[in-house]
């Protein structure tokens, strides 16, 4: 009778956990499901949006790309909480069984974009980039994918080559524009409307420091970006320990439904 009991009692502790972890994986997927649907609601909202506002993320490279990440990313999540809510809520072992591979998928591919990220790491010194600069940019041919990222990256940082504007020399883009010192992505903002002539630009292609941005792109670009980078490296530090849970929670209520 007393084994009977313990036995009944356990299968009902039993039940009881299972019962808690269903809850718990139903809550968090349903928090990255609507994380996701958000995502997806401002990507496509960009794009689609009728007041220009596509138009100016079109016509920069780094926007356009960051748009295209968002969406990706916010698909990625909603399909994620989808699968993970339907397959605790209605116990259903094919849905976790694909929710679990897709999470491994997913702590795989980040795994070895990091160990990429450290292999290639030298490909992020100022030293190969100025030299990239150096080989490969032509200064006006915005059908170059290289060219034109480098004109965004330089307009919308207000920043000039990867160290300073002494990148330009002996480069790529000097050799195809004898009279310029700097190309025209280097120079500042004219006041004026754009239809008028801009005196001060020529006198940035001239090499004029007063009329051109000075600081190089690669302390530009660190500078603003120094806080979302500790906050990218935290954030995948707490998404990997997440997926952890998500495929431990997964394979727990997989294993305990009969």
């Amino acid at each position: 009778m007393g084994q009977g009991e313990a036995s009944a009692r356990g299968t009902a502790m039993e039940g009881d956990c299972l019962s808690c972890v269903k809850y718990l994986m139903f809550v968090f997927n349903f928090l990255i499901f609507l994380g996701g649907s958000f995502l997806l609601g401002v990507g496509v909202w960009v794009l689609v949006d009728p007041t220009g506002f596509r138009e100016i993320v079109a016509a920069n490279p780094l926007l356009f790309t960051g748009v295209y990440i968002v969406l990706a990313m916010g698909g990625m999540l909603f399909l994620l909480g989808f699968l993970g809510c339907c397959g605790a809520i209605r116990e259903n072992k094919c849905l976790l069984l694909f929710f679990f591979m897709l999470i491994l998928l997913i702590f795989l591919a980040e795994l070895a974009a990091a160990i990429l990220a450290f292999i290639f790491r030298e490909h992020l010194t100022r030293e190969y980039f100025t030299k990239e600069l150096k080989r490969h940019y032509q200064g006006y041919n915005n059908t170059d994918v290289f060219t034109s990222t480098w004109n965004g990256i330089m307009n919308t940082f207000d920043c000039c080559g990867v160290n300073s504007p002494e990148d330009f020399k002996e480069s790529l883009f000097k050799s195809l524009n004898h009279d310029d010192m700097v190309p025209a992505a280097c120079c500042q903002r004219p006041s004026q409307p754009p239809d008028m002539a801009d005196p001060s630009q020529e006198q940035c292609l001239r090499g004029n420091m007063m009329f051109r941005n000075n600081k190089g792109c690669y302390s530009a670009v660190v500078d603003y970006f120094e806080l979302y980078i500790y906050v990218a490296g935290a954030s995948a530090i707490v998404v990997l320990t997440i997926e952890l849970f998500a495929m431990v929670f997964a394979m727990c209520l997989f294993r305990g439904i009969q």
